[in-house]
């Protein structure tokens, strides 16, 4: 008898051939046992103890392994693709056209997320340690495909730049295209924005339209699965309006994803440096907006030093202005440094060990966005 996905069962001596008899063990055979008459039978397929198991992708093991060895399985989007989620107009299905930021942000992201799959860390010198965190080279610790095809084409050309490693600034500004040697112009990642949506279409995020401007028409990609864009804005927004040191669970991603606090951490600095945060506090009165903009601006100063949470400033330039304009309104609040010294200490758990390379170099990457303004 053929079952309708292709696996085949093995018909046994003595069995009937009713019906019936098919479904239930005859009693003249015993599983991968000798039958009464001394002949020896086997279940092909069977479940029973000592059978052959079926049906089994050696890929879901190492998935597994995979998942134990990185603390977790990995998310269903990644954070390159959250926040271009973000910046998206739901119904139109397109950036602004003035936002100049963000194809840098996506290329800090690339790396942001090759380093939380343990792909990629900075280079173990003592003579590094004396250079600016964002000037120390970038090496591959494991070559292995995640999957993600923007990541695999980054993480390919790192391990062929293995010879002359270059540092965390220098992979972004060349992922972006941003450089003056005309040998290295290879290296810039094109049409990220538009590949990213792509994926998010095969992910069943995104559809596909198109639309005409004027003169010419665009592929658009307006939202199709309203309730995944929503959860990240969520946890966006219960994330920077939270008041106390502790997490609130409804910032993080589900039970069980890998460094789930450090990806609500990069989501929201990559967000802010992109400069699509603000889409996600449409909600919120003017105040909350302020307020949520200021600990966000803490957060990336906070993070983006090594070790996590040793930062002395105020905060990056669009925070010391924010900061500049409550006092002028009589505002003297304090800031909410110690929440945030909270979720540095929750961060800090999924790190592997005090001197986690691909964690510096995370620390790195949020160094070169908090400064995109200045580079911009």
């Amino acid at each position: 008898m053929s079952s309708a996905g292709g696996l085949s069962r093995r018909r046994v001596a003595g069995a009937s051939s009713s019906s019936a008899s098919d479904d239930a063990p005859s009693p003249s055979w015993t599983p991968n046992g000798p039958s009464s008459n001394g002949t020896v039978v086997t279940h092909a397929g069977s479940a029973f103890e000592g059978g052959s198991k079926v049906a089994c992708d050696p890929r879901d093991l190492d998935q597994v392994q995979e998942d134990s060895r990185y603390g977790g399985r990995m998310p269903r989007l990644t954070i390159m693709e959250e926040v271009l989620l973000l910046g998206l107009k739901d119904k139109h299905g397109y950036l602004s056209f003035w936002n100049d930021s963000i194809s840098y942000a996506l290329r800090g992201c690339i790396l942001i997320e090759l380093a939380l799959r343990r792909r990629i860390a900075l280079v173990k010198d003592s003579n590094q340690r004396r250079s600016p965190l964002a000037d120390r080279l970038v090496e591959v610790i494991d070559d292995k495909q995640t999957g993600e095809t923007i990541l695999d084409e980054a993480l390919k050309m790192m391990k062929g730049q293995e010879t002359d490693r270059m540092s965390i600034n220098g992979w972004v500004d060349l992922l972006s295209g941003e450089t003056w040697n005309v040998m290295k112009i290879g290296y810039q990642l094109k049409q990220v924005r538009e590949r990213l949506a792509k994926g998010l279409v095969d992910k069943g995020v995104l559809r596909t339209e198109k639309r005409n401007f004027l003169l010419f028409d665009m592929a658009t990609h307006p939202v199709a699965d309203v309730r995944t864009k929503e959860s990240i804005v969520a946890r966006a927004v219960s994330l920077l309006t939270a008041t106390t040191s502790a997490v609130p669970p409804s910032a993080l991603d589900k039970e069980g994803t890998q460094c789930r606090v450090t990806r609500a951490v990069c989501l929201v600095c990559a967000a802010y440096a992109a400069s699509v945060l603000d889409n996600a506090f449409g909600r919120l009165t003017y105040e909350d907006r302020e307020a949520a903009f200021q600990r966000c601006d803490e957060v990336l100063a906070e993070f983006a030093c090594w070790p996590f949470g040793s930062t002395s400033t105020t905060g990056t330039g669009g925070g010391r202005r924010r900061e500049a304009v409550k006092i002028g309104m009589g505002n003297t609040t304090p800031s909410g440094r110690e929440s945030v010294l909270g979720l540095v200490q929750e961060v800090k758990r999924e790190m592997s060990g005090e001197e986690d390379l691909s964690f510096q170099l995370i620390a790195g990457v949020l160094e070169v966005l908090s400064k995109l303004d200045s580079l911009l």
